[in-house]
């Protein structure tokens, strides 16, 4: 009789559960935007220090504090009309909000039943973020110099800047929801603030990111010149400040009134450059912790000095880690999507540059945000100096030990890289 019970009150228990979770769910709050490992309304975050991590990479979680998250509407902020404005104009900007999560606090240990009733609500609250509408301030982006206006070469990059901006919009649209877009601290984790003038930088790693952070560094009047910078400064040196680093206000204004840009660079490329520099040079970082469980996991009858020390990881080792749904240790930034690194369907970017093209690029930027004529992206390859960079030609070669089926799902893993920044299929037989 007494198990007959208990079996019966787990099923009403189970279903009124369900019931008050189906009710409650808003599809549009909770769904919408979310892309592989990211959760929303939830508490700030430190991810990895910069591109190069260092032994500290646990310290990401802060102290719990109220969740936060930002709206931003996507806009076409690099516009070229026929007629070549003087100043560029930003015509989509819609006005945004900023929503607010609220989170209960515990009082303490009690019975049961007021101990459930408490997890429901805070489980309603958190799913259930309040709305505060807000105006957003429109974004003049920098004009350009009388003398400039009739310079081919500007209004060049000017389409350049157009058209990227137009494909990564449409991928979006395709993609992904539009309806309603959050912003929480995670997905400006990333972003870097130059306040003087005015600049948001989402760095990407293996895609010039350390040369980018001596370059907002001078700008900021922290250094004369880029070369002044060491490795270790531009790293470890906490001299920049990150955008999740401010408050609710601080990252909504930002967001809404500073040049936001990014630099990406085509997806196998940098992925090869990533592990050519992690993994074929030491590391006491990547070797312990990634290597490691590489090798353990995927090297057959590997030997105990390669257990003991993660050296001499094969790229065909990393790619199946990479591709492994149950993978033995966690994503790095270094392989991570481009798309989950800066979220360029919730953010506007600005302004949008390629590694393959980076010093025209990089200059371009420098020359719309009116920096010193004098400081220009740096050329310097920042470590391994005597070791060539990686290339198309290089890359084909890490790419050609795999087999046709790893090609492809390789492909498959940063498609979506490929489609939002119109690079092209690496290989002819993929599909």
């Amino acid at each position: 009789m007494r198990l007959t019970c208990m079996f019966s009150f787990i099923l009403l228990f189970g279903a009124a559960g369900l019931v008050v979770f189906i009710h409650l769910q808003d599809p549009e709050e909770i769904v919408h935007q979310q892309t592989p490992g990211i959760k929303y309304n939830m508490g700030f975050q430190q991810p990895k220090k910069d591109c190069v991590s260092s032994n500290n990479w646990d310290r990401r979680l802060r102290k719990n504090t109220a969740d936060g998250v930002a709206t931003v509407k996507q806009s076409d902020s690099l516009h070229l009309p026929e007629n070549v404005p003087t100043k560029l104009q930003s015509t989509d900007r819609r006005q945004s909000s900023i929503m607010f999560a609220m989170k209960d606090q515990e009082k303490g240990e009690e019975i049961n039943s007021i101990r459930l009733h408490k997890r429901r609500r805070r489980f309603i609250i958190k799913k259930s973020p309040i709305l505060i509408s807000m105006n957003s301030s429109i974004l003049n982006l920098p004009t350009l110099k009388s003398e400039d206006r009739n310079n081919n070469k500007w209004k060049s990059l000017y389409q350049i800047q157009r058209e990227r901006k137009q494909i990564m919009r449409e991928t979006c649209s395709k993609y992904k929801s539009n309806n309603r877009r959050i912003i929480t601290p995670y997905h400006v984790s990333r972003i870097f603030v130059e306040d003087k003038y005015r600049v948001l930088y989402c760095e990407v790693p293996k895609a010039g990111c350390s040369n980018w952070k001596r370059v907002l560094m001078v700008l900021n009047g922290l250094a004369s010149s880029t070369k002044d910078i060491q490795h270790n400064t531009v790293h470890y040196g906490n001299y920049l400040k990150r955008l999740d680093g401010f408050d609710h206000k601080g990252i909504y204004h930002r967001l809404n009134t500073y040049t936001k840009m990014l630099f990406i660079r085509e997806p196998f490329e940098k992925l090869v450059s990533a592990f050519r520099d992690k993994f074929e040079h030491p590391n006491n970082y990547y070797h312990p912790v990634f290597g490691k469980a590489i090798i353990s996991r995927y090297r057959v009858n590997a030997t105990k000095e390669a257990l003991r020390t993660g050296s001499g990881v094969k790229f065909k080792e990393f790619i199946q880690y990479l591709l492994d749904v149950h993978r033995p240790v966690g994503m790095d930034i270094h392989w991570d999507h481009v798309n989950r690194l800066c979220s360029p369907c919730l953010i506007d970017y600005d302004f949008v540059g390629k590694f393959e093209s980076m010093e025209e690029d990089a200059n371009f930027f420098l020359h719309l945000i009116g920096a010193p004529q004098n400081l220009t992206f740096p050329k310097f390859k920042d470590r391994h100096s005597n070791e060539e960079r990686t290339t198309t030609k290089i890359t084909q070669q890490y790419f050609a030990e795999l087999s046709p089926s790893q090609r492809q799902r390789s492909y498959d893993f940063y498609y979506m890289d490929y489609l939002m920044f119109n690079y092209s299929k690496p290989f002819e037989d993929l599909y």
